[in-house]
């Protein structure tokens, strides 16, 4: 998977842990609201449930269309790869990629740039109503992000290029799912009462003020392809300052109304909600909120973590002059479930054992 600030990657056996207990006590439904690359929904999937994934990002969309909808036993591999290997083979050429993000910006090198900017360009000229464009899609982000300049976020990129970024692009077939699910875009608030019911729900909300929308805009522009005018030195789409690209989850003054909006409306028997201790709302908020819903019985489980690779490095302002210092490296996940008593109790047991 793509590297990306927030990613469950290490709270995903957990998450599988509580999928598989539900799973195994009757619910074949799952929701991810907030999937961003999808992990988790994936890691559902793989625990037989029909997931849905939604996010408000166009490549989060594509993300699950790829992982989520797309059902592994149904894609043709050997079409797949002669139409990867016919890609693999073009002639790289100068476009808008390259030079938003490898002259104007360093993001990539102006090899790789130039590869993506042929590629993407073939994929939307040949395969735009293929049945295989959201993987050749992925498959093309995945390419990219191997080959990349930064720690992980798009909001700036390295002084200097990063090992990897000298290496050639390649493209390979992503990591497919037997089964099939369902993709959804939009903002969270609106969508969650036309979504449902579900026998499990996930909510991973922002965080913070951070938007992903910013801190992944290259993979936007890489889906979306509408080559839209970028400002900074980072480069970041024009359409990053428009309101309607803006979320109430990154607003302290709003976050934890909509939060608390979202696990009232939410039509699911069980609702799993990840946070940290980083966040603007405490674990106890949550718990309260989902008490008003008058579950049988809410549990938070505890995960200490590293912090993002960023936050070892410390503060700099817009010369590269350090200006503040690393507070800490380690923070807590916290999961809260809400659901049965039956239910509470097997994921105990099963995180306990773990």
């Amino acid at each position: 998977m793509i590297k990306y600030l927030g990613s469950k990657r290490l709270l995903v056996p957990a998450l599988g842990q509580i999928a598989s207990a539900a799973h195994e006590l009757g619910a074949r439904t799952a929701l991810d609201l907030f999937s961003g690359t999808t992990r988790v929904a994936q890691e559902f999937k793989r625990q037989n449930l029909h997931v849905t994934a939604c996010d408000i990002a166009s490549y989060s969309e594509i993300l699950a269309q790829c992982y989520i909808v797309t059902n592994a036993e149904q894609v043709n591999l050997d079409e797949l790869e002669t139409i990867l290997q016919e890609l693999s083979v073009l002639p790289g050429k100068r476009g808008y990629f390259t030079q938003a993000f490898c002259e104007d910006s360093h993001y990539f090198q102006v090899k790789n740039g130039m590869r993506v900017d042929a590629i993407r360009d073939m994929i939307e000229q040949c395969y735009k109503n293929h049945p295989l464009y959201p993987i050749l899609l992925t498959s093309l982000m995945l390419a990219a992000d191997r080959v990349d300049s930064t720690t992980g976020l798009q909001m700036a990129y390295l002084k200097e290029y990063a090992q990897r970024s000298y290496n050639d692009l390649e493209l390979r077939i992503p990591e497919l799912i037997p089964g099939t699910g369902n993709a959804a875009r939009g903002d969270a608030l609106q969508l969650v009462n036309q979504l449902g019911p579900f026998d499990i729900a996930y909510l991973d909300p922002p965080y913070n003020q951070h938007r992903y929308f910013t801190n992944y805009h290259i993979w936007e522009t890489l889906v979306r392809w509408d080559a839209p005018k970028y400002y900074g030195k980072a480069c970041k789409r024009i359409d990053a300052r428009d309101d309607k690209t803006k979320s109430s989850f990154n607003k302290k003054p709003h976050m934890a109304d909509s939060l608390r909006q979202v696990i009232q409306d939410v039509n699911a028997k069980t609702v799993v909600v990840s946070y940290n201790n980083e966040s603007w709302v405490s674990a106890e908020q949550i718990e309260a909120w989902l008490g008003e819903r008058r579950f049988e019985s809410v549990q938070t489980f505890n995960f200490d973590f590293k912090r993002y690779v960023g936050a070892k490095i410390g503060i700099y302002n817009k010369q590269g002059k350090k200006v503040g210092k690393v507070d800490h490296l380690d923070n807590i996940e916290h999961v809260i479930v809400a659901g049965t008593e039956q239910l509470i109790n097997k994921v105990h047991k099963l995180i306990s054992q773990s």
